[in-house]
């Protein structure tokens, strides 16, 4: 399993910048969607809802790639592929609480009517990386 060092740690982690996330779909093809990301010292983490068709594709096909862009400079990310080894509905909402502090400024995650959150951890297999220590 590939490793971040604490400044890559913080980009994920303590940084508000949008992930693009590329999971495969049935037929093969490439589905990428941006969100919200996380690091959790071992794994990316991703926190969605349960009508996310990149859910479907991860539970059929675990193969991810995440590419973290710096809100401020594009040229500045880190890209990691792995596999999904976690995905859960634990801890789930306490998470996006702590995401909508670091992404929204605030304390609170309002649930729209019959919203699930799901956790899903992502082991990093390989780490490529511009310009972040």
């Amino acid at each position: 399993m590939a490793k971040l060092t604490a400044g890559q740690a913080s980009f994920l982690h303590d940084e508000p910048n949008i992930a693009v996330v590329a999971v495969l779909r049935e037929d093969g093809t490439a589905h990428q969607t941006p969100v919200w990301v996380d690091w959790d010292s071992e794994h990316v983490l991703l926190n969605l809802n349960t009508d996310r068709a990149k859910l479907d594709h991860l539970r059929r096909d675990p193969r991810v790639s995440v590419l973290v862009l710096d809100r401020d400079d594009p040229f500045r990310w880190i890209g990691i592929e792995g596999a999904v080894t976690e995905i859960t509905p634990d801890g789930a909402y306490e998470h996006i609480v702590r995401q909508a502090g670091v992404y929204l400024g605030r304390e609170s995650y309002p649930l729209k009517p019959g919203e699930q959150r799901i956790l899903v951890r992502i082991a990093p297999a390989r780490v490529e990386v511009r310009n972040v220590d």
